[in-house]
């Protein structure tokens, strides 16, 4: 595994999903974690009681944080040439695809990932659902659930113990192609 693999998940304002409120990375290297990163996000929209309540994130927590389009000349670098891995990835990946385009960032038009919900349910069929938490549960890893941070740290965990268990990368690679918001067939 040379190329690196960015975990991320981000947390979302409202039922639209088309902000981010959360973003938390987990970067793999040498099938070694090196690096974490978590932040709060100025999603510049209205935040639903129902997100509020799931994340924890309030309008007042994000007031003065960066906002998506700030917060992606560091993030850019880091995801140029790197598969990117979620858990319930197109969901994530979806986020990532409308906060580009309503931002008015070009970045490319197709992107690789992974998904390690996808992996999970592959390589761990015994479990009863492959939720993140539930996956994490039975591989004995902290979580802190709907925590942008912890998520990407338990995405990236999971990815690697999926790796061990014998997952064939190639296996799981999809194209995602972030100006129709969805995985190239």
């Amino acid at each position: 595994m040379e190329q690196r693999i960015i975990a991320f998940d981000v947390e979302t304002p409202n039922y639209r999903n088309d902000r981010m409120s959360a973003i938390g990375l987990c970067e793999i290297q040498d099938g070694e974690i090196t690096r974490n990163f978590y932040t709060l996000v100025d999603p510049e929209e209205e935040f639903d009681p129902f997100n509020i309540s799931l994340t924890g994130i309030t309008p007042e927590m994000v007031r003065g944080k960066p906002t998506f389009d700030v917060l992606w000349r560091l993030l850019e670098p880091l995801f140029e040439g790197s598969l990117l891995v979620a858990h319930n990835a197109p969901f994530d990946m979806s986020v990532l695809g409308k906060c580009l385009r309503d931002y008015g960032i070009v970045w490319k038009s197709q992107v690789e990932y992974a998904c390690s919900c996808q992996m999970s349910r592959r390589l761990l069929p015994e479990l009863p659902n492959h939720k993140l938490n539930t996956v994490s549960d039975y591989l004995g890893l902290s979580l802190d659930h709907h925590h942008a941070g912890s998520d990407a740290q338990a995405c990236g965990e999971i990815f690697l113990a999926c790796m061990k268990r014998g997952a064939r990368l190639s296996s799981f690679r999809r194209r995602y192609d972030l100006q129709r918001l969805c995985t190239c067939r």
